[in-house]
């Protein structure tokens, strides 16, 4: 065949693959996705005998969860299992790089080891499935010629290795959010929780809450952090209680100019001020038969206060500049991240309006309380940026998930938000596929991130701190995990989660 005649050959071979990994990209279970990915691998390198296996928390005591093979009797299935931890196999998964060998029986490497000698194992070729951190192994031996492997082979092996990775990734995860149990399931079946992410006990608890507050008419206090979530809440509150339908008004508090607060909220009429030129509607005539949320209560001026507490005691207000009363029929939500009896200490909040307010009190969690959370909320934000900025969908890597829950988020969800979306745009510049640890956490030495120079923000200080923290720890025990966990008094499993998502190399 002419030259250029064998490029056309490989031309249409390589569309072909793409084409199939394409396809494959459409499944969305992992077993026949496992199943498809081995038959092209076999496909493309005429292997007689091939395993493939996933090993998503590096802990294989009970054997792998996902697996396929073809070709294999279920002696050797036990056998390549047994030579995962050590030789061929361990070579390629310790390395990140693809073992090839025409002959391991004869190859120095390997034949010493009892299970090739046993075996007469000759032609293998055997790849990781990811470099960054192996998420599994693909192993096959012998050809359907009774050819070694060639550097074609490895070539194409290592191609669509390298495509199923990200795949695998977001099946993973998929898997990972489906299995993880949901303590909001009955509540879900008796609420209407749109947009409402996490299935966490303490987001059940909750749940519990809002299905005691929201058929009442009484008023809330929402409490928690910045950023957890408390608009959404309240906006469960009045979806879910005899107002649902009807106006649902959000104040934020910090952001209104004291000079207004009062008009902004109860309206005014015209030629009350130089600059009032015609009637303003207020956020409580908007709010109307429905809900009126003051996020940031704890914010406001005194003299709103008093004029909040009025329509509060007689739900009725006066727009400014008005001397006749309107009667008002809207139910209040406040929200706040302040000790307001701390502030009612310190002379910056009525204690009456607190007391009016604080009838019924909800406290959202922080992140660090539903951890659980997080892989949940960092799927829903990157497919969210992905659509917004108009491209194709990428995946967060399963290294990228553990060191989001690995992480402090002293912003909450609002800040593990903005982390995703500023990771999507990284991936995106670089022209990939996949969101991987270093587009969310762009660190230079140290932990910093490479681009900033000033003072430590209080997650890099955690994180720095809980690094080094490990690697000490790791490196008190030589490196034994089991032991580590046992003195640090923490979960194996929890330890190789923080080990991943912390960036610490470790050699097992």
């Amino acid at each position: 065949m002419h030259a250029d005649g064998a490029d056309a050959a490989e031309a249409r071979r390589e569309r072909d693959l793409y084409l199939r990994l394409l396809e494959l990209g459409q499944e969305t279970n992992l077993t026949p996705f496992l199943q498809e990915a081995l038959a092209l691998l076999v496909e493309v390198t005429n292997a007689q005998e091939a395993y493939l296996e996933l090993d998503e928390n590096g802990d294989r005591s009970d054997g792998p969860r996902w697996w396929t093979a073809r070709g294999l009797t279920n002696e050797r299935i036990a056998d390549v299992r047994v030579t995962i931890s050590r030789g061929i196999i361990a070579e390629a998964v310790a390395s990140g790089r693809t073992v090839i060998t025409p002959a391991a029986v004869l190859d120095p490497r390997f034949s010493a080891r009892d299970s090739v000698r046993m075996g007469s194992i000759q032609a293998v070729l055997c790849a990781p499935i990811g470099t960054d951190r192996p998420r599994g192994v693909l192993y096959l031996t012998g050809t359907a010629s009774g050819q070694p492997f060639s550097e074609d082979h490895r070539r194409c092996v290592e191609l669509v290795t390298r495509h199923l990775t990200p795949l695998v990734d977001r099946l993973l995860l998929q898997q990972r959010v489906e299995d993880a149990a949901d303590a909001t399931r009955a509540l879900r079946q008796t609420l209407r929780v749109e947009g409402l992410m996490g299935r966490s006990s303490a987001m059940a608890g909750v749940l519990r809450e809002v299905a005691i507050a929201a058929p009442s008419s009484r008023n809330v206090l929402l409490t928690g952090d910045t950023g957890t979530g408390k608009t959404l809440l309240a906006r469960l509150i009045h979806d879910n209680g005899p107002r649902a339908g009807r106006p649902f008004v959000v104040v934020n508090c910090t952001a209104l100019p004291e000079s207004l607060v009062e008009s902004e909220l109860f309206g005014a009429k015209r030629g009350a001020a130089t600059d009032i030129t015609r009637d303003r509607i207020g956020f409580v005539a908007q709010a109307e038969h429905g809900t009126l949320f003051l996020d940031e209560v704890g914010d406001m001026p005194l003299r709103a206060q008093a004029a909040l507490l009025h329509l509060l005691q007689s739900k009725e207000y006066n727009p400014l500049g008005s001397p006749v009363p309107v009667q008002a029929d809207v139910r209040v939500l406040a929200g706040t991240n302040v000790d307001l009896e701390r502030a009612v200490a310190d002379g910056k909040f009525r204690q009456d309006l607190l007391y009016r307010l604080d009838v019924i009190t909800i406290r959202m969690p922080s992140l660090t309380e539903r951890r659980d959370d997080i892989a949940e909320l960092a799927t829903a934000f990157c497919a969210e940026a992905c659509r917004n900025e108009g491209h194709g969908l990428r995946s967060l890597s399963c290294d990228a998930v553990r060191a989001l829950e690995a992480a402090e988020w002293p912003g909450n969800v609002r800040q593990l938000e903005h982390t995703v979306q500023r990771a999507v745009l990284r991936a995106i510049s670089e022209g990939v596929m996949q969101i991987e640890r270093r587009h969310l956490f762009p660190e230079g030495p140290g932990g910093r991130p490479a681009d900033e120079t000033g003072p430590l923000t209080f997650q890099d200080a955690t994180r720095r701190f809980h690094k080094q923290f490990i690697e000490e720890a790791l490196a008190q025990c030589t490196g034994n995990v089991a032991e580590t966990a046992r003195r640090i008094d923490v979960s194996r499993a929890h330890l190789y989660e923080l080990i991943r998502g912390l960036g610490i190399q470790h050699r097992r």
